[in-house]
């Protein structure tokens, strides 16, 4: 590839890919996985791959080690699995489901409503805030979730859902939510302490999935499970760190849209793998990042690509692709690669599996890999979040937390729920 000409490069894990519709021009056969070259465009060099081979660098920058938990996802998502069928939980039909938390932890409602979309018929809502929506009640399951347990918001959130009677589950590590839990004998899943929350997905997520079956809301989860797990097993073989630039998808991404910004295109039941990867480019790479998803991303967001070179020429897209898309987004897709500006990184990552589950978690672990591979490569260690804790330190002088305990105390002691 000569330096200075630009060349898009389409990325697939699956070697069924590219799709047989697609205009090819070259491909490269010497790449374990496909590589196809388009389309002029401005790419990234990627014969400077050296510290993603290195794997003293990369555990030398990687301090905590965030990439054990991409390279181990499978594992994690039958352990998550197996913590929740302990659950004892109650027979009923819920009128309406609330995923109530923030950060790391909510991104689990937000996978949960694209994969429930089509197959069970009550209203779910992924809530962020203090508060829950007017209209919830005592027919209404609440999932309460916060990976430490001690979340401001989260709490607040299951203490409204006390107040209104309403029927809560609990995922977390422990803290204030499991210790209010026990006391009020509200069901929870405790999952394993010491992990950054945002890498704690499966046993965030997952456990939802094993309640809507036990309510008899959902079938097939254990063989989407299944599917899903030997999936993982198989991203995080090959983009483990012991695979080179040359035969690691997510390393070879990540050489693509260093020095970007990163705006992420998902569709369907990836909208919320969509938003995974933004929170993941923030978190790990300590960069900015944005997501949208098709179709309502061409009734406004392609606007902004006709904005002057100096405002954009430092963006790169993503798009997230299935190969059972269907014909009206796959022409939308196609049609809006059209439409960005002519020197820019566009790459695509394709899912694999034949089930929901493998697709969703197949290419948000390319994500997560990629976003890991991207703090290494500018020398951060992904793990610490200092802002984040910064910001919670300064609220911790409102006494907003110490309020919402109080009041649950007052619960808990009368035993009133």
């Amino acid at each position: 590839m000569e330096a200075g000409i630009a060349t898009e490069i389409f990325l697939s894990l699956d070697k069924s890919f590219p799709p047989a519709n697609l205009k090819v021009s070259s491909v490269n056969k010497s790449l374990k996985h496909t590589e196809i070259q388009l389309v002029s465009g401005r790419c990234m060099k990627l014969s400077e791959p050296a510290v993603l081979d290195k794997l003293e660098d990369i555990r030398r920058i990687d301090k905590s080690n965030m990439l054990s938990f991409c390279v181990e996802a499978a594992r994690h998502c039958q352990e998550a699995v197996k913590l929740a069928e302990k659950v004892q939980i109650g027979c009923f039909k819920p009128q309406g489901i609330i995923v109530a938390g923030m950060g790391g932890s909510a991104i689990g409602g937000e996978l949960l409503k694209d994969w429930t979309f089509d197959r069970v018929d009550v209203p779910i809502e992924v809530c962020r805030d203090y508060n829950l929506p007017a209209y919830v009640n005592g027919e209404t399951l609440v999932f309460v979730l916060s990976y430490s347990g001690e979340t401001e918001e989260a709490l607040s959130m299951f203490l409204d859902a006390v107040k209104k009677k309403s029927k809560i589950v609990c995922i977390s590590s422990g803290g204030k939510l499991l210790e209010f839990a026990e006391k009020l004998d509200i069901p929870y899943v405790r999952v394993p302490s010491g992990i950054p929350p945002r890498a704690a997905l499966p046993y965030l997520f997952l456990p939802m999935l094993i309640v809507l079956k036990k309510l008899g809301l959902v079938a097939d989860v254990d063989s989407e499970v299944s599917e899903a797990v030997k999936v993982l097993e198989r991203v995080g073989k090959e983009n483990s760190p012991e695979k080179t630039v040359k035969e690691n998808f997510s390393k070879t991404l990540t050489l693509k849209i260093n020095g970007t910004v990163p705006v992420v295109y998902g569709f369907g039941i990836y909208r919320g793998v969509a938003q995974r990867y933004k929170q993941q480019f923030n978190e790990n790479s300590k960069i900015p990042a944005k997501w949208e998803f098709f179709p309502e991303l061409n009734h406004n967001e392609i606007v902004g690509w006709e904005a002057a070179e100096q405002l954009v020429k430092n963006f790169s897209a993503i798009l997230i692709r299935d190969g059972d898309e269907t014909e009206e987004i796959r022409r939308r897709i196609e049609v809006t690669k059209e439409l960005v500006p002519k020197g820019l990184s566009v790459s695509e990552v394709w899912s694999i599996g034949e089930g929901k589950l493998a697709k969703m978690l197949s290419t948000i672990y390319i994500g997560d890999f990629t976003s890991v591979y991207l703090a290494i490569i500018r020398g951060v260690d992904p793990t610490p979040v200092k802002s984040i804790s910064l910001l919670k330190e300064r609220i911790k002088k409102t006494g907003v937390k110490e309020r919402i305990i109080k009041e649950l105390q007052k619960f808990a002691g009368g035993n009133a729920y």
